[in-house]
């Protein structure tokens, strides 16, 4: 996934120029996945017990050396495995990650304008050769099921002994990685299935020489909502970010089994962060980290299908079914289906629009050392941040989490840009902020949400102090100079007075209208890996 320049006018239908209204910024960048080397992506809708999980294959090599082990809790069947496509990934990493966005100060003599926010069954069983049921036998191992979607070759197995699933895998050519047995021991003795896939060459599409995986989407039934994530940390050569988006029907959910925390928002930018905003974030993050050790870093809490400001449009009801939505309806039946002699009615399917999912974003930075467990979720309550206007002076709220009765948080960054032309007026009005002068395009900047490359999060954590405009306390980090400002880049002035504007923010009113989870990170185990970045 590339970005290259993104510059996006956000929520501003203009109005009647009487009283002042909130505009929504403009967007500028995002540290999205694209920002991390080692970066593992999921999307788990969640409703009642079913989940739903959507990974993101980021493999690509030679289609021979991928191999997949995923615990499930129960035998799935063919309906129970579907592949994606890839975009979907990029639509929902974009649209929760962590944002850099930009507001200039109005003319100070210019008419007050309004600014409107935008409207936001049975297994599948084979039967089995003398062969199959000798080597089973011989390994502890069970086929219970096995079947094709698209290019992947699936068996689900049973085991009683993790010694010989190991043996098992590798005498049937799955490339896993040295140390898989005493991972997968917890998991056979709490009478795990696991989902075991390789990839037919015939059907595998190839880029730059590479086979390109589609994604897979699994769904099933759990009392509880944990992901299993150890067998990824046999691949691990050092720190591994996983980021995990959870859809909830009017919920937000937390890790219960690590500390959680969130990240600082509505945080004042020095201009120059516009160009290496990934590293910014990174050294932030890390910051996080070290102030909040072993923490599940909340970045993201709001309703799917609004966005404020919007890196793009938010999820649509079709993407919301693609990412399970689907397979959560209930099936409408006909009431006189069971009365003796009366042929049911043909009916044409329910129309029903997917509505009211939160999208929450937790980010978790672990090396092998810091996972003894698998993440376990659970329900929390709503918050908000990351919200609003600057005042007069260009600060801004909300810059922590704080408990509310919807949904509205988001890691927001804002760079601020005082006006610099003639103020002609007796009665100037400072502190007004919107779109750029004369109502122009933002020039384009670049997204700055590469693999981290030049500048990282490790060489930017001793320069945030320069780096940010505002303090934030709870990280001991106070706004001050750059160590060494880029030549060339003027720091932000912060002067003026004038009236406060409202907060851009959504009302509720504006918002449209956890035992076992069995699914382990997909653990790309190969010979020859390469990542793809």
């Amino acid at each position: 996934m590339k970005h290259g320049i993104a510059v996006l006018g956000l929520c501003a239908a203009l109005a009647l120029p009487t009283t002042t209204r909130a505009f929504c910024g403009f967007y500028v960048s995002g540290a999205d996945a694209s920002l991390y080397n080692n970066a593992t992506m999921v999307v788990m809708m969640r409703e009642g017990t079913r989940t739903v999980l959507s990974m993101q294959n980021n493999y690509q090599g030679p289609p021979e050396d991928f191999a997949m082990v995923v615990p499930v809790p129960v035998v799935l069947q063919k309906d129970n495995v579907k592949t994606l496509p890839p975009e979907i990934f990029a639509r929902v990493d974009k649209l929760a990650a962590p944002r850099l966005v930009e507001y200039w100060e109005q003319d100070p003599c210019r008419p007050m304008v309004v600014y409107e926010m935008a409207a936001g069954a049975p297994a599948m069983r084979r039967s089995k050769s003398v062969a199959d049921a000798a080597e089973e036998d011989k390994y502890g191992v069970t086929i219970e099921a096995q079947f094709k979607v698209a290019e992947y070759d699936i068996v689900i197995l049973s085991a009683n002994d993790s010694s010989g699933l190991d043996k098992w895998l590798r005498k049937n050519e799955y490339n896993i990685p040295k140390g898989a047995e005493k991972v997968l021991r917890p998991y056979v003795e709490q009478d795990t299935k696991f989902f075991v896939a390789k990839v037919d060459a015939k059907k595998v599409k190839f880029q730059d020489g590479s086979a390109v995986l589609s994604p897979l989407r699994f769904h099933y039934d759990a009392p509880t909502f944990t992901l299993p994530v150890r067998l990824g940390l046999l691949n691990s050569a050092g720190k591994q970010d996983l980021i995990v988006h959870l859809l909830g029907k009017q919920q937000r959910y937390e890790v219960a089994n690590y500390k959680n925390a969130s990240i600082p928002t509505n945080i004042r930018v020095d201009d120059s962060v516009r160009k290496s905003f990934g590293a910014f974030y990174d050294a932030l993050f890390e910051r996080t980290l070290e102030k909040n050790p072993g923490a599940v870093v909340t970045e993201y809490s709001w309703d799917a299908m609004t966005c404020d400001p919007c890196p793009e449009p938010p999820l649509r009801p079709d993407e919301l079914a693609t990412l399970g939505a689907d397979v959560l309806v209930p099936t409408e039946k006909d009431p006189y289906s069971d009365i003796p002699g009366v042929v049911p009615r043909r009916r044409p399917p329910p129309r029903w629009r997917p509505s009211g999912f939160v999208l929450t974003r937790l980010h978790y930075r672990y090396a092998k050392d810091d996972l003894g467990e698998d993440l376990v979720f659970r329900a929390a309550g709503p918050i908000v941040g990351g919200r609003g206007m600057p005042d007069q002076n260009g600060d801004l709220q909300e810059r922590r989490a704080q408990a509310s009765s919807f949904n509205n948080f988001q890691g927001r960054y804002v760079i601020l840009h005082r006006w610099e032309g003639e103020i002609a007026c007796e009665n100037p009005v400072r502190g007004t902020w919107g779109g750029p002068p004369g109502g122009s395009t933002p020039r384009p900047f670049a997204a700055g949400n590469t693999a981290l490359k030049g500048a990282t999060g490790a060489t930017l954590t001793n320069q945030l102090p320069g780096l940010i405009r505002t303090d934030i306390p709870e990280l001991d980090l106070e706004a001050g100079k750059l160590e060494a400002a880029p030549k060339g880049e003027p720091e932000s002035k912060n002067e003026g007075k004038g009236p406060t504007p409202e907060g851009c923010s959504i009302s509720p009113a504006k918002t449209a209208t956890a035992g076992w989870i069995a699914f382990a990170i997909v653990a790309m185990w190969a010979t020859r890996r390469r990542v793809a970045h």
